[in-house]
């Protein structure tokens, strides 16, 4: 027993704690209930008598020992902590957060708001997920129309009649339905097609559509609004040019083309090697899409115009791929600025 009591002298001497987890395994290893020194006790019944005094005055001083050599750690470790503390600089400026950028589609989206704003145009929203009337019956789109495929559409599975809206005319429709002309808006949002994804189309992109009815509002009227919002945003340079098309809510119908400003009219994979890039499409507003929203088509007229918002930056900042847009790739996005 003495020679048991010595060597776990010799132990607890030898030990070393320079953190509270080392001095917890101590205390347990030591002095919990099922420690090396309570069990000492346990076996202190076996010795012999005429030994008892001093076998357990030795396995009182190593109990006390262990304690000293705790309080002993315990203080130690709350003085470093308080050195630490007081060591500490408070007057020392924190540590600098890097601020965020505004996302290029964010940028050139309020820029455009801006330009419309100036001129009379309020901003109008509406909901992603949308039902038929709204996003095609309303618009003039026939059933048999190939937009309603699932290719070009995601409809939602349970209820054919529910789909991610292909563009924000939706939006239009429910301002025409909710409000007596005169109109004058712009609907920005993220819209969805079932496109194959490349460096000029994605299956998600954003928009920002125009309407304007009123009495009298003719071509000529939509032309000067275009070729002011195509100088303001893009410069004075930009070179303008409308084509003949078709869309099935605006009659007469037109695709509104810039000089493509990231090859300067030389070709490149963005404008197809044309020289040109198309950013809108437009034209009056079909009678029938008119009735249909409530609004009577022999009192008044009225002009539409859609963009993609990506396509736009495209041309404002040199952009070839517009899948950059959706990377979230933090060495392009910085490219753009502070938010502030």
């Amino acid at each position: 027993m003495k020679d048991k009591i010595k060597q776990l002298a010799e132990e607890i001497n030898s030990r070393i704690l320079s953190n509270r987890e080392e001095l917890e395994k101590f205390r347990i290893e030591f002095l919990s209930k099922k420690g090396l020194i309570p069990v000492l006790f346990t076996l202190f019944k076996d010795v012999p008598p005429e030994h008892r005094k001093e076998i357990g005055q030795m396995i009182n001083e190593l109990k006390l020992r262990a304690q000293e050599i705790i309080n002993e750690a315990k203080t130690a470790l709350e003085s470093d902590q308080q050195e630490e503390a007081s060591a500490t600089d408070l007057t020392r400026p924190g540590l600098e957060f890097q601020l965020g950028a505004r996302h290029p589609i964010s940028i050139v989206k309020n820029k455009i708001i801006d330009i419309f704003a100036r001129i009379g145009y309020t901003v109008s929203e509406g909901p992603e997920i949308e039902d038929d009337w709204h996003n095609f019956s309303a618009l003039n789109f026939p059933k048999d129309h190939p937009a309603r495929d699932m290719q070009d559409t995601f409809f939602i599975e349970k209820d054919p009649e529910i789909l991610l809206r292909t563009h924000t005319s939706s939006v239009q429709v429910r301002v025409m339905e909710n409000t007596r002309p005169p109109i004058r808006t712009i609907s920005p949002g993220r819209v969805f097609r079932n496109e194959a994804i490349s460096a000029r189309s994605h299956c998600i992109f954003h928009q920002v559509e125009g309407l304007y009815v009123d009495k009298g509002v003719s071509f000529a009227d939509l032309k000067q609004t275009l070729y002011y919002f195509a100088k303001e945003l893009l410069g004075e340079n930009t070179k303008i040019r409308f084509r003949p098309s078709f869309f099935p809510f605006t009659e007469p119908s037109a695709e509104m083309d810039v000089s493509c400003n990231i090859c300067k009219g030389e070709g490149c994979n963005v404008c197809k090697y044309t020289g040109w890039l198309e950013i809108l499409g437009c034209g009056m507003v079909d009678p029938q899409v008119l009735d249909n929203c409530g609004i009577d088509s022999n009192t008044y007229t009225g002009l539409a115009f859609g963009m993609g918002i990506e396509r736009v930056a495209m041309m404002l900042y040199q952009i070839k791929d517009i899948r950059l847009y959706f990377e979230n790739d933090l060495r392009f996005l910085k490219q753009f600025g502070s938010i502030v």
